[in-house]
Protein backbone atom coordinates (compact mmCIF):
# COMPACT_ATOMS: atom_id res chain seq x y z
CA UNK A 1 0.00 0.00 0.00
CA UNK A 2 1.50 3.32 -0.65
CA UNK A 3 1.87 6.13 1.96
CA UNK A 4 -1.29 7.04 3.23
CA UNK A 5 -2.31 10.35 2.89
CA UNK A 6 -5.26 12.11 3.21
CA UNK A 7 -6.18 14.19 0.20
CA UNK A 8 -5.87 13.16 -3.84
CA UNK A 9 -5.89 16.25 -5.72
CA UNK A 10 -7.06 15.53 -9.43
CA UNK A 11 -6.49 18.21 -12.20
CA UNK A 12 -4.95 18.96 -15.69
CA UNK A 13 -3.11 22.27 -14.16
CA UNK A 14 -0.25 21.22 -12.88
CA UNK A 15 3.52 21.97 -13.24
CA UNK A 16 5.34 21.96 -15.49
CA UNK A 17 2.68 23.40 -17.65
CA UNK A 18 3.05 27.23 -16.71
CA UNK A 19 0.28 29.63 -15.84
CA UNK A 20 -1.94 30.78 -12.97
CA UNK A 21 -4.22 27.99 -12.36
CA UNK A 22 -0.73 25.47 -12.08
CA UNK A 23 0.79 27.70 -9.66
CA UNK A 24 -2.56 27.55 -7.47
CA UNK A 25 -3.14 23.98 -8.04
CA UNK A 26 0.74 23.44 -7.16
CA UNK A 27 0.10 25.97 -4.00
CA UNK A 28 -2.97 24.51 -2.39
CA UNK A 29 -0.83 21.08 -2.41
CA UNK A 30 1.69 23.13 -0.13
CA UNK A 31 -1.18 24.47 1.79
CA UNK A 32 -2.49 21.32 2.74
CA UNK A 33 1.26 20.33 4.03
CA UNK A 34 1.91 18.39 1.24
CA UNK A 35 -0.27 15.58 2.75
CA UNK A 36 -1.24 14.75 -0.80
CA UNK A 37 -1.57 12.71 -3.70
CA UNK A 38 -1.63 14.10 -7.46
CA UNK A 39 -3.27 12.53 -10.53
CA UNK A 40 -2.37 14.63 -13.36
CA UNK A 41 -1.57 15.08 -17.51
CA UNK A 42 1.57 16.42 -18.33
CA UNK A 43 3.47 17.00 -21.47
CA UNK A 44 6.50 14.05 -22.09
CA UNK A 45 9.05 14.41 -19.31
CA UNK A 46 7.03 16.08 -17.05
CA UNK A 47 7.29 13.40 -14.07
CA UNK A 48 11.25 14.52 -14.55
CA UNK A 49 9.94 17.65 -12.41
CA UNK A 50 8.16 16.14 -10.18
CA UNK A 51 11.18 13.64 -7.80
CA UNK A 52 11.20 16.80 -5.53
CA UNK A 53 8.02 17.92 -4.59
CA UNK A 54 7.69 15.38 -1.29
CA UNK A 55 4.27 13.81 -1.86
CA UNK A 56 3.58 11.65 -5.30
CA UNK A 57 2.64 12.69 -8.58
CA UNK A 58 0.92 9.94 -10.24
CA UNK A 59 1.26 10.84 -14.73
CA UNK A 60 -1.84 9.50 -16.06
CA UNK A 61 -1.18 8.78 -19.66
CA UNK A 62 -5.09 7.91 -21.57
CA UNK A 63 -5.63 7.00 -24.75
CA UNK A 64 -4.55 10.75 -26.03
CA UNK A 65 -0.78 10.64 -25.15
CA UNK A 66 -1.25 12.09 -21.60
CA UNK A 67 -2.21 15.45 -22.78
CA UNK A 68 -4.97 15.65 -20.74
CA UNK A 69 -7.48 14.63 -17.93
CA UNK A 70 -10.65 13.48 -18.99
CA UNK A 71 -13.90 12.81 -16.40
CA UNK A 72 -13.83 9.46 -18.04
CA UNK A 73 -14.40 5.61 -16.61
CA UNK A 74 -10.94 5.11 -17.26
CA UNK A 75 -9.85 7.69 -14.84
CA UNK A 76 -12.48 7.66 -12.63
CA UNK A 77 -11.29 4.13 -12.21
CA UNK A 78 -7.68 5.20 -11.66
CA UNK A 79 -8.67 7.84 -9.60
CA UNK A 80 -10.34 5.27 -7.60
CA UNK A 81 -7.46 3.37 -7.06
CA UNK A 82 -5.10 6.13 -5.77
CA UNK A 83 -7.92 6.11 -2.99
CA UNK A 84 -8.14 3.23 -2.31
CA UNK A 85 -3.97 2.92 -2.11
CA UNK A 86 -3.66 6.05 -0.32
CA UNK A 87 -6.27 5.60 2.53
CA UNK A 88 -7.06 9.33 1.04
CA UNK A 89 -10.77 10.20 2.06
CA UNK A 90 -10.70 14.07 0.38
CA UNK A 91 -10.49 15.01 -3.34
CA UNK A 92 -9.82 18.29 -4.74
CA UNK A 93 -10.90 18.67 -8.18
CA UNK A 94 -8.12 21.32 -9.98
CA UNK A 95 -10.73 22.76 -12.17
CA UNK A 96 -14.22 21.41 -10.98
CA UNK A 97 -15.14 22.09 -14.99
CA UNK A 98 -15.34 18.95 -16.29
CA UNK A 99 -13.28 17.02 -13.92
CA UNK A 100 -16.09 17.25 -10.99
CA UNK A 101 -18.24 14.79 -12.94
CA UNK A 102 -16.13 12.40 -11.45
CA UNK A 103 -17.22 13.32 -8.36
CA UNK A 104 -20.27 10.47 -7.97
CA UNK A 105 -17.35 7.96 -8.58
CA UNK A 106 -15.51 8.91 -6.16
CA UNK A 107 -17.75 8.70 -3.41
CA UNK A 108 -18.69 6.15 -4.52
CA UNK A 109 -15.05 5.21 -3.89
CA UNK A 110 -14.57 6.46 -0.37
CA UNK A 111 -13.87 9.90 -1.01
CA UNK A 112 -16.10 11.97 1.83
CA UNK A 113 -15.27 15.40 0.70
CA UNK A 114 -15.14 16.58 -2.53
CA UNK A 115 -14.37 19.97 -3.36
CA UNK A 116 -13.90 21.87 -6.75
CA UNK A 117 -12.18 24.54 -7.40
CA UNK A 118 -13.50 27.50 -10.07
CA UNK A 119 -11.00 29.99 -11.47
CA UNK A 120 -12.82 32.12 -15.02
CA UNK A 121 -13.34 29.59 -17.62
CA UNK A 122 -16.62 28.46 -15.41
CA UNK A 123 -17.96 31.74 -16.66
CA UNK A 124 -18.78 30.89 -19.88
CA UNK A 125 -20.02 27.86 -18.09
CA UNK A 126 -22.35 29.16 -16.18
CA UNK A 127 -23.61 31.01 -19.74
CA UNK A 128 -23.66 28.14 -22.36
CA UNK A 129 -26.65 26.09 -22.63
CA UNK A 130 -25.54 22.71 -22.03
CA UNK A 131 -22.44 23.27 -20.06
CA UNK A 132 -24.98 25.55 -17.71
CA UNK A 133 -26.17 22.19 -17.24
CA UNK A 134 -22.97 20.01 -16.48
CA UNK A 135 -22.35 22.86 -14.08
CA UNK A 136 -24.99 22.65 -12.26
CA UNK A 137 -24.37 18.76 -11.95
CA UNK A 138 -21.07 19.31 -10.88
CA UNK A 139 -22.18 21.59 -8.21
CA UNK A 140 -25.08 18.89 -6.86
CA UNK A 141 -22.23 16.58 -6.66
CA UNK A 142 -19.60 18.09 -4.73
CA UNK A 143 -19.87 19.45 -1.15
CA UNK A 144 -18.37 22.71 -1.95
CA UNK A 145 -17.34 24.99 -5.11
CA UNK A 146 -14.53 27.44 -4.34
CA UNK A 147 -14.79 30.90 -5.89
CA UNK A 148 -11.60 33.46 -6.88
CA UNK A 149 -13.31 36.71 -6.84
CA UNK A 150 -16.59 38.44 -5.91
CA UNK A 151 -16.76 38.70 -9.94
CA UNK A 152 -17.09 34.43 -10.66
CA UNK A 153 -19.22 34.23 -7.34
CA UNK A 154 -21.44 36.41 -9.22
CA UNK A 155 -21.51 34.61 -12.34
CA UNK A 156 -20.91 30.88 -11.22
CA UNK A 157 -23.67 31.28 -8.96
CA UNK A 158 -26.92 31.56 -10.57
CA UNK A 159 -26.15 28.43 -12.92
CA UNK A 160 -25.98 26.15 -9.54
CA UNK A 161 -28.48 24.49 -7.56
CA UNK A 162 -29.85 26.89 -4.26
CA UNK A 163 -28.02 23.94 -2.47
CA UNK A 164 -25.20 24.04 -4.21
CA UNK A 165 -24.94 28.28 -4.22
CA UNK A 166 -25.10 27.65 -0.69
CA UNK A 167 -22.16 25.81 -0.29
CA UNK A 168 -19.90 28.30 -2.56
CA UNK A 169 -16.81 28.85 -0.46
CA UNK A 170 -13.97 31.78 -1.30
CA UNK A 171 -10.83 30.25 -2.01
CA UNK A 172 -8.39 32.68 -3.71
CA UNK A 173 -5.01 31.59 -5.11
CA UNK A 174 -2.62 31.89 -1.90
CA UNK A 175 0.03 34.41 -2.31
CA UNK A 176 2.96 34.02 0.27
CA UNK A 177 3.73 37.16 1.67
CA UNK A 178 7.21 36.01 3.33
CA UNK A 179 8.21 34.92 -0.47
CA UNK A 180 6.71 37.74 -2.15
CA UNK A 181 7.63 40.71 -0.88
CA UNK A 182 9.63 44.26 -1.43
CA UNK A 183 13.78 44.05 -1.96
CA UNK A 184 15.24 44.19 1.51
CA UNK A 185 17.10 47.15 0.19
CA UNK A 186 13.54 48.71 -0.22
CA UNK A 187 12.02 49.43 3.30
CA UNK A 188 8.34 49.14 4.57
CA UNK A 189 5.77 49.74 7.01
CA UNK A 190 6.12 45.87 8.04
CA UNK A 191 9.19 44.71 6.34
CA UNK A 192 12.11 47.03 7.56
CA UNK A 193 15.46 45.97 5.70
CA UNK A 194 18.61 45.00 7.24
CA UNK A 195 20.88 47.49 7.90
CA UNK A 196 24.56 46.75 7.09
CA UNK A 197 27.33 46.09 9.68
CA UNK A 198 29.84 49.25 9.18
CA UNK A 199 32.78 46.62 8.60
CA UNK A 200 30.80 45.49 5.48
CA UNK A 201 32.17 45.57 1.94
CA UNK A 202 30.06 48.43 0.14
CA UNK A 203 27.29 46.84 -2.28
CA UNK A 204 27.70 47.33 -5.83
CA UNK A 205 25.52 50.37 -7.23
CA UNK A 206 21.99 49.65 -7.63
CA UNK A 207 20.71 49.86 -10.98
CA UNK A 208 18.11 52.66 -10.57
CA UNK A 209 16.17 52.06 -14.21
CA UNK A 210 12.85 52.96 -13.54
CA UNK A 211 11.02 49.47 -14.76
CA UNK A 212 7.23 48.42 -15.51
CA UNK A 213 7.22 44.68 -15.37
CA UNK A 214 3.97 42.10 -16.73
CA UNK A 215 3.73 38.81 -15.95
CA UNK A 216 1.70 36.34 -17.69
CA UNK A 217 0.91 34.58 -21.31
CA UNK A 218 1.08 35.99 -24.19
CA UNK A 219 -2.51 35.60 -24.98
CA UNK A 220 -4.60 38.31 -26.66
CA UNK A 221 -6.42 38.54 -23.28
CA UNK A 222 -3.82 39.63 -21.08
CA UNK A 223 -3.36 43.18 -23.18
CA UNK A 224 0.66 42.36 -23.71
CA UNK A 225 -0.18 44.44 -27.17
CA UNK A 226 -1.58 47.22 -25.63
CA UNK A 227 1.53 48.03 -23.39
CA UNK A 228 3.49 47.10 -25.95
CA UNK A 229 1.52 50.40 -27.47
CA UNK A 230 1.67 52.37 -24.24
CA UNK A 231 4.98 52.10 -23.91
CA UNK A 232 5.52 53.69 -26.99
CA UNK A 233 3.33 56.61 -26.57
CA UNK A 234 4.96 57.21 -23.13
CA UNK A 235 8.19 57.22 -24.17
CA UNK A 236 7.62 59.99 -26.95
CA UNK A 237 6.03 62.02 -24.54
CA UNK A 238 8.89 61.73 -22.09
CA UNK A 239 10.49 64.57 -20.18
CA UNK A 240 13.93 65.44 -21.01
CA UNK A 241 16.51 65.04 -18.86
CA UNK A 242 14.75 61.92 -16.98
CA UNK A 243 15.96 58.32 -16.86
CA UNK A 244 14.67 56.39 -20.08
CA UNK A 245 12.99 53.44 -18.37
CA UNK A 246 12.53 49.58 -19.63
CA UNK A 247 9.29 47.45 -19.81
CA UNK A 248 9.76 43.78 -18.92
CA UNK A 249 7.37 41.42 -20.53
CA UNK A 250 7.94 38.07 -18.35
CA UNK A 251 6.35 34.70 -19.52
CA UNK A 252 5.87 33.11 -23.21
CA UNK A 253 2.68 32.31 -25.55
CA UNK A 254 1.73 32.74 -29.08
CA UNK A 255 1.86 36.27 -29.27
CA UNK A 256 5.31 36.50 -28.74
CA UNK A 257 6.47 36.62 -32.27
CA UNK A 258 3.70 39.76 -32.64
CA UNK A 259 5.56 41.36 -29.20
CA UNK A 260 8.72 41.33 -30.74
CA UNK A 261 7.95 42.50 -33.94
CA UNK A 262 5.67 45.51 -32.66
CA UNK A 263 8.35 47.08 -30.86
CA UNK A 264 10.55 46.77 -33.84
CA UNK A 265 7.76 48.61 -35.70
CA UNK A 266 7.91 51.23 -33.21
CA UNK A 267 11.37 51.81 -32.68
CA UNK A 268 11.28 50.82 -29.06
CA UNK A 269 12.66 47.45 -29.45
CA UNK A 270 15.99 48.67 -26.63
CA UNK A 271 13.40 49.20 -24.53
CA UNK A 272 11.20 46.38 -23.85
CA UNK A 273 12.96 42.89 -22.62
CA UNK A 274 11.58 39.50 -23.11
CA UNK A 275 12.43 37.29 -20.88
CA UNK A 276 10.60 34.11 -21.41
CA UNK A 277 9.02 31.60 -19.18
CA UNK A 278 11.04 32.21 -15.52
CA UNK A 279 11.30 30.19 -12.50
CA UNK A 280 8.85 32.03 -9.74
CA UNK A 281 12.20 32.45 -7.86
CA UNK A 282 13.52 34.89 -10.97
CA UNK A 283 9.83 36.30 -11.42
CA UNK A 284 10.08 37.56 -7.53
CA UNK A 285 13.71 39.20 -9.00
CA UNK A 286 11.76 40.91 -11.68
CA UNK A 287 9.52 42.34 -9.54
CA UNK A 288 11.89 43.04 -7.09
CA UNK A 289 13.47 45.12 -9.17
CA UNK A 290 10.53 47.16 -11.06
CA UNK A 291 8.82 50.26 -10.10
CA UNK A 292 5.26 49.37 -11.21
CA UNK A 293 3.30 46.36 -12.01
CA UNK A 294 0.86 46.28 -15.03
CA UNK A 295 -1.50 43.61 -17.07
CA UNK A 296 -4.20 45.56 -19.00
CA UNK A 297 -6.27 42.73 -19.11
CA UNK A 298 -9.39 42.36 -21.86
CA UNK A 299 -12.78 40.47 -21.85
CA UNK A 300 -13.15 38.76 -24.83
CA UNK A 301 -15.57 36.67 -26.90
CA UNK A 302 -18.48 38.73 -26.14
CA UNK A 303 -18.04 38.73 -22.36
CA UNK A 304 -17.51 34.71 -21.98
CA UNK A 305 -13.53 34.65 -21.16
CA UNK A 306 -13.34 37.47 -18.91
CA UNK A 307 -10.10 37.57 -16.39
CA UNK A 308 -11.02 35.85 -13.13
CA UNK A 309 -8.73 37.54 -10.51
CA UNK A 310 -4.93 37.94 -11.36
CA UNK A 311 -2.39 35.80 -9.26
CA UNK A 312 0.60 37.95 -11.28
CA UNK A 313 -0.78 41.16 -10.06
CA UNK A 314 -1.53 40.21 -6.10
CA UNK A 315 2.18 38.31 -6.21
CA UNK A 316 3.70 41.75 -7.97
CA UNK A 317 0.56 43.74 -5.07
CA UNK A 318 2.95 41.71 -2.24
CA UNK A 319 6.36 43.02 -3.65
CA UNK A 320 5.15 46.51 -2.86
CA UNK A 321 4.70 47.55 -6.53
CA UNK A 322 1.49 49.71 -7.49
CA UNK A 323 -0.68 47.97 -9.90
CA UNK A 324 -2.33 48.63 -13.26
CA UNK A 325 -4.95 46.35 -14.52
CA UNK A 326 -7.43 45.72 -17.13
CA UNK A 327 -11.39 46.43 -16.24
CA UNK A 328 -12.36 42.46 -17.27
CA UNK A 329 -14.00 40.02 -14.97
CA UNK A 330 -12.46 39.97 -11.44
CA UNK A 331 -9.22 41.69 -12.11
CA UNK A 332 -10.15 44.67 -10.69
CA UNK A 333 -10.29 43.36 -7.14
CA UNK A 334 -6.80 43.30 -7.05
CA UNK A 335 -6.58 46.70 -6.81
CA UNK A 336 -8.35 49.45 -4.64
CA UNK A 337 -8.48 52.10 -7.17
CA UNK A 338 -5.95 55.09 -6.75
CA UNK A 339 -4.95 53.86 -3.61
CA UNK A 340 -2.85 50.85 -4.27
CA UNK A 341 -3.14 50.85 -8.49
CA UNK A 342 -5.06 51.96 -11.62
CA UNK A 343 -8.15 50.57 -13.32
CA UNK A 344 -7.75 51.03 -16.91
CA UNK A 345 -10.40 50.53 -19.90
CA UNK A 346 -9.33 47.73 -22.56
CA UNK A 347 -7.48 49.03 -25.34
CA UNK A 348 -7.06 53.05 -24.02
CA UNK A 349 -3.43 53.06 -24.78
CA UNK A 350 -3.02 56.52 -23.78
CA UNK A 351 -5.19 56.16 -20.54
CA UNK A 352 -2.66 53.22 -19.71
CA UNK A 353 0.55 55.09 -20.52
CA UNK A 354 -0.71 58.23 -19.18
CA UNK A 355 -0.96 56.00 -15.17
CA UNK A 356 2.58 54.35 -16.30
CA UNK A 357 3.91 58.09 -16.11
CA UNK A 358 2.36 58.94 -13.05
CA UNK A 359 3.96 56.26 -11.60
CA UNK A 360 7.03 56.11 -13.08
CA UNK A 361 7.93 59.74 -12.89
CA UNK A 362 6.91 60.09 -8.88
CA UNK A 363 8.95 56.95 -6.88
CA UNK A 364 7.63 58.31 -3.98
CA UNK A 365 3.79 58.35 -4.73
CA UNK A 366 4.57 54.66 -6.52
CA UNK A 367 6.34 53.16 -2.92
CA UNK A 368 3.75 54.53 -0.91
CA UNK A 369 1.05 52.98 -3.16
CA UNK A 370 3.24 49.62 -3.05
CA UNK A 371 2.83 49.34 0.18
CA UNK A 372 -1.13 49.87 0.67
CA UNK A 373 -1.65 47.30 -1.65
CA UNK A 374 0.82 44.63 0.58
CA UNK A 375 -1.15 45.39 2.87
CA UNK A 376 -4.60 44.88 0.83
CA UNK A 377 -2.62 41.60 -0.31
CA UNK A 378 -2.30 40.32 3.84
CA UNK A 379 -6.37 41.25 3.78
CA UNK A 380 -7.87 39.58 1.80
CA UNK A 381 -5.28 36.85 -0.25
CA UNK A 382 -2.99 35.65 2.27
CA UNK A 383 -1.76 32.36 2.44
CA UNK A 384 -3.06 32.50 5.91
CA UNK A 385 -6.52 32.86 5.11
CA UNK A 386 -6.91 30.81 2.15
CA UNK A 387 -5.27 27.58 4.19
CA UNK A 388 -7.73 28.19 6.83
CA UNK A 389 -10.43 28.67 4.07
CA UNK A 390 -8.94 25.59 2.35
CA UNK A 391 -9.45 23.19 5.62
CA UNK A 392 -12.13 24.35 6.68
CA UNK A 393 -13.72 23.17 3.21
CA UNK A 394 -12.04 19.77 3.46
CA UNK A 395 -13.20 20.05 6.90
CA UNK A 396 -9.80 18.95 8.37
CA UNK A 397 -10.33 21.68 11.58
Amino acid sequence: MAEVRTALVVTNDFPPRVGGIESFVADLCELLDRDVVVLTSGPPGAERTDRDRGYQVVRYAGPVGGSVLLPTRAVARRASALLAETGATRVVFGAAAPLGLLAPALRAAGARHLLGLTHGHEVWWARVPGARQVLHRIGDSCDHLGTISDFTTARIGPALSPAARGRLVRLTPPVDLDRFRPTPSTPTVDAPGPTAPASAPAAPAPDTRPRCVAVGRFVRQKGFLTLVEAWAHLLRGQRVGTPRPELVLVGDGPQRLALEARAVALGIRDDVRLTGVLPRERVLAELQRARVFALPVSTRFAGLNPEGLGLAALEAAACGLPVVTGRSGGAPETVREGETGFVVEPGDVAGLAGRLRELLEDPDRARRMGERGRAHVAERFGSDRVRSSLREALDLD
